[in-house]
């Protein structure tokens, strides 16, 4: 780390720059709270109001520019009026864009007066021409700004990229920073930064060939541009603080079917290393030929704590994704979203986290409602299959006429809207849905439990029902049995683990076929995101000797009240299911102690556990280094952790800033330990 970056980490992480922020000026709203506006235009009006009152800020001796000094406006529309959408339309989240990847590639490329050239005198190119003069006037006053207070180069940078096509490795990061700083600030959200090594490697490449820079300056560049995304992070809308979706993609393979994985794509995971800051979380596309040297670099990063890399199986998921309908170019193309979720960039409008399948609530409730009747397993396993196919359907048919909030200048980057001036919000080549599926391993391990314990006849149906309802409390021989005697998923045992592989197939069996109202299909996935708080909240105790108020798993993973026989095992567990058939996302979620890292081999032992676990046909995976006793007193004094990085459900965040539900989820985790 070179000097300038050790002092504009500190200045960044002391906060210094928040000095510069100020408050929301009351009644800036009435700015873009035009009701006789086309909600597309008052969109634009919020933008150009939001950026007109940003005060230009540099950092010391700044090398890529663009900080907020301004909070989130207030949304377009009056409290009244938002209610009276919501009563007619289904509002996703916050109601904005969000989880896309966006074609930064061509704007960096062709600069934003190449797309202003294009643009009509219509209504809708109107709201565009304003979004792009906004970004465009903002740019000038850092330039100037830059001049004035001495930083010639930067100002030169500034006065070519947006507008113009970005001809260097810093003009492309420089412009990639303006852009995304933009979709904040329209409102957009969790809208992630891509393939950054595939689309910024041109510039890089260029630079290296011309010698205007060296590989170390360019690194220096390039940890510059990471420390920019961590500036504003406070002020990005998520579940927790540091849910922001400023993810990147590295390596995978490109479209024309080659190998993606180039010297940025290591850089990138240096810098990260070095910078050990939340964002960008990194995402490495890897395949069954990855080189055992790409894993062990990622488990560098995991040594350290950050919870990242994120892998994705690219054996898996392109054939998957082709499967679906995706244009095989398209599907060797994915990217990530906010978390986990397969998405493609610059030629969909999708929601893949617009519902949940709660797995272990279903089976929880036809074994209490159904167990008595049922006089086989197939009876059971019948009743489930009915009740997840009828929850599937209502999922759906609660999802109708959605409304998502326009978004004039994030429109600029998907394929068609300007050409056709549809807002991205109202789709694109690509519409579909995604289903998580929580609660997986202890909706397993509760059949698993029924099958050994009830119809292998060591106790009545009844019973069972008795001593869940009781919590326990007075069976405590029947509580042992199906707690630490009965199958678990997770232990490599077929008894437990068929039950998965049928729940997921029963799962993607229910969803084909079924289209939304938008012409897309319905994605089934292994996420859980922040449902396995919601879910497990509404359960009690369950037939897997799960007692009432023990958390559910997060994401793909075994459950929290069991005990493993190891990572093998567990990496075995996982990878029976076909898992092409839940392509939506979800990744297997191993916590390791951070003692597993004193071992001089650790690092390449772990590694190749990521290796079998892709080569074995798992679709994704994620490794969290944590150690419980720090958390704990994390808890008693914050103020001695603040850069204590802990991965949540599929972003990384500071624990101190998390809410405690999540912080004792996390503690609960690190004792499943492998």
């Amino acid at each position: 780390m070179t000097d300038r970056i050790s002092k504009l980490k500190e200045f960044q992480w002391e906060h210094r720059h928040h000095a510069a922020r100020i408050a929301v000026p009351e009644g800036i709203e009435k700015n873009y709270r035009d009701v006789s506006c086309p909600d597309y235009m008052r969109t634009a009006m919020r933008l150009k109001t939001a950026l007109e009152t940003e005060t230009p800020y540099l950092f010391p001796d700044e090398l890529i520019a663009f900080t907020r000094t301004v909070p989130n406006l207030p949304m377009i529309y009056g409290e009244k009026e938002w209610e009276a959408i919501g009563k007619n339309h289904y509002i996703h989240e916050l109601g904005n864009v969000s989880n896309l990847s966006p074609d930064y590639e061509k704007v960096i490329r062709n600069g934003l007066k190449h797309y202003r050239d294009q643009l009509s005198s219509s209504r809708y190119h109107e709201a565009m021409r304003l979004s792009i003069d906004a970004v465009l006037e903002l740019t000038e006053r850092y330039a100037f700004s830059a001049e004035t207070q001495g930083y010639r180069e930067l100002a030169q940078i500034l006065r070519r990229v947006p507008a113009y096509g970005a001809s260097t490795f810093r003009e492309a990061l420089q412009s990639l920073r303006i852009l995304h700083y933009a979709m904040w600030c329209e409102g957009d959200y969790h809208n992630t930064l891509g393939r950054f090594d595939q689309y910024m490697m041109p510039y890089l490449a260029a630079d290296l060939a011309s010698g205007r820079e060296t590989e170390e300056s360019a690194f220096e560049l390039l940890e510059a541009f990471f420390l920019s995304c961590n500036r504003d992070s406070d002020l990005y809308p998520g579940m927790q603080q540091g849910d922001n979706g400023q993810s990147i993609v590295l390596g995978g393979m490109t479209p024309e079917g080659k190998d993606g994985y180039n010297l940025l794509s290591d850089l990138c995971l240096r810098a990260c290393g070095e910078l050990r800051l939340i964002d960008p979380k990194i995402n490495l596309r890897v395949n069954r030929d990855t080189p055992l040297e790409v894993f062990e670099k990622g488990t560098q990063l995991t040594k350290l704590g950050l919870g990242f890399p994120q892998y994705e199986n690219d054996d898996v998921a392109i054939p998957a994704l082709t499967e679906l309908g995706y244009e095989e170019k398209d599907a060797r193309n994915y990217a990530m979203a906010a978390c986990w979720e397969f998405i493609l960039p610059g030629c969909a409008m999708e929601i893949p986290n617009i519902g949940a399948l709660p797995f272990a609530n279903i089976t929880d409730s036809v074994i209490r409602e159904k167990l008595t009747e049922c006089e086989s397993m197939d009876a059971l396993k019948e009743e489930i299959r009915s009740a997840i196919f009828q929850k599937t359907r209502e999922l759906l048919a609660e999802r109708k006429n959605l409304y998502v909030i326009p978004s004039p200048w994030l429109s600029l980057f998907f394929e068609g809207c300007l050409e056709n001036e549809k807002d991205i919000s109202l789709g694109n080549r690509y519409n579909n849905w995604g289903f998580h599926g929580t609660g997986l391993a202890p909706a397993a391990d509760m059949l698993a439990a029924v099958n050994d314990a009830v119809y292998g006849k060591k106790i009545r149906a009844q019973t069972l029902l008795d001593a869940m309802k009781a919590d326990w409390k007075g069976y405590d021989e029947i509580h042992d049995l199906l707690k630490f005697h009965c199958p678990k998923m997770g232990n490599d045992d077929d008894r437990a683990d068929q039950f998965a592989v049928w729940l997921l197939k029963v799962f993607a069996d229910s969803l084909r076929g079924l289209k939304n109202e938008r012409g897309g299909i319905i994605r089934a996935g292994t996420g859980s995101a922040m449902y396995y708080i919601f879910h497990a909240n509404e359960l009690g105790a369950t037939a897997d000797g799960r007692e009432e108020g023990v958390p559910l798993p997060a994401n793909y993973a075994p459950s929290l009240n069991i005990r493993l026989n190891g990572p093998v095992s567990l990496i075995k567990s996982f990878t029976k299911p076909d898992l092409k058939e839940n392509i939506n996302g979800g990744p297997l979620t191993i916590e390791f102690s951070d003692s597993v890292f004193r071992q001089e081999e650790s690092i390449m032992k772990v590694a190749q556990l990521v290796q079998l676990f892709i080569r074995r046909g798992g679709h994704q995976m994620q490794l969290n280094t944590v150690n419980r006793e720090k958390m704990l007193d994390a808890q008693k004094h914050p103020e001695n952790y603040r850069n204590l990085i802990v991965r949540v459900w599929g972003w990384s965040g500071y624990f101190v800033e998390l809410d405690k539900c999540y912080q004792d989820h996390i503690i609960r985790r690190a004792e499943l330990q492998v």
